[in-house]
């Protein structure tokens, strides 16, 4: 007896166990609702001191996100038995009333095609009448209203080209690609050969080109190019000081005085002040 228990035992136990399985909730768990104050419990991120309501819990400006939990939306979910969506009540009498009879669809009653107003005619007809102004051709055009018959209407539209019938619709098909030539470089040689002839055209064109000497200047370009020195009369001076003389001069010699004013001119550009004698204008 104990070994037919043990050999029972050691067949229960190799025997697979029932997969363990999940409800909906467990795989679908439900929303996350409000905090409130019962939730609370000490060391939560939440715990307020003072006076406290729910309504505090709803604020998402107020609550704070709790360590290792997703963050409260602070909205308040209907309950269990709340069906999200529309729901819509079967009016087609289900499986009995489809297979007793078929379902057709009535054709909705089609208007009577109305015919285009014939302005040309009633225009004519206002004028023969002697109505010209608008109100009168508008009120001629109510009384009189002439319509195109069915045959001038179709001559009035225009009829659908006639197409052959081994026409073909849409785009061509798009030529293949030549492997080969692009294997064999060929697109790179076609380049070079264009590149080579027009180096060659080039080259031909210089050639053919006159190639003329030296110009040389005649009397009609010198004088063209020429400009008549322009003499600098002298400054005015009063009558009576045209014979006084400096009564100060501080060069030795005319020549360090030219040379002086030389030196001046030179850096005339590069001065500051109205005179030109201030500082140099660069660092």
């Amino acid at each position: 007896m104990p070994e037919a228990r043990s050999s029972g035992q050691d067949l229960m136990r190799w025997k697979k166990k029932p997969p363990v399985r999940r409800t909906v909730s467990q795989i679908c768990p439900p929303p996350r609702r409000p905090l409130t104050l019962a939730d609370i419990r000490p060391g939560m991120e939440n715990e307020r001191l003072g006076v406290v309501r729910d309504s505090m819990f709803q604020n998402p400006l107020i609550v704070k996100a709790e360590l290792g939990k997703p963050r409260e939306r602070s909205c308040s979910l209907p309950g269990v038995d709340f069906n999200y969506g529309l729901y819509v009540r079967g009016l087609d009498g289900g499986v009995p009333e489809a297979i007793g009879h078929w379902n057709v669809f009535k054709q909705q009653p089609t208007c009577p095609h109305e015919l285009t107003r014939n302005y040309i005619a009633m225009n004519r007809g206002a004028v023969k009448a002697g109505l010209v102004t608008a109100r009168e051709n508008f009120l001629y055009c109510q009384v009189n209203d002439i319509r195109i018959s069915d045959q001038d209407d179709r001559r009035v539209k225009k009829e659908p080209p006639s197409l052959p019938p081994d026409m073909t619709f849409g785009i061509p098909a798009r030529p293949s690609t030549p492997f080969f030539d692009l294997l064999q470089h060929r697109y790179q040689q076609l380049w070079v050969q264009e590149q080579k002839a027009t180096q060659k055209a080039i080259k031909l064109e210089k050639k053919q080109k006159v190639i003329l000497g030296k110009l040389y200047e005649t009397r009609s370009s010198q004088l063209r190019k020429y400009k008549p020195p322009v003499k600098l009369d002298a400054l005015w001076r009063m009558p009576h000081f045209q014979k006084v003389g400096r009564h100060l001069d501080t060069f030795p010699t005319e020549a360090d005085r030219q040379r002086a004013f030389k030196a001046h001119r030179e850096e005339h550009a590069v001065r500051q002040g109205t005179l030109r004698m201030g500082n140099y204008t660069h660092p």
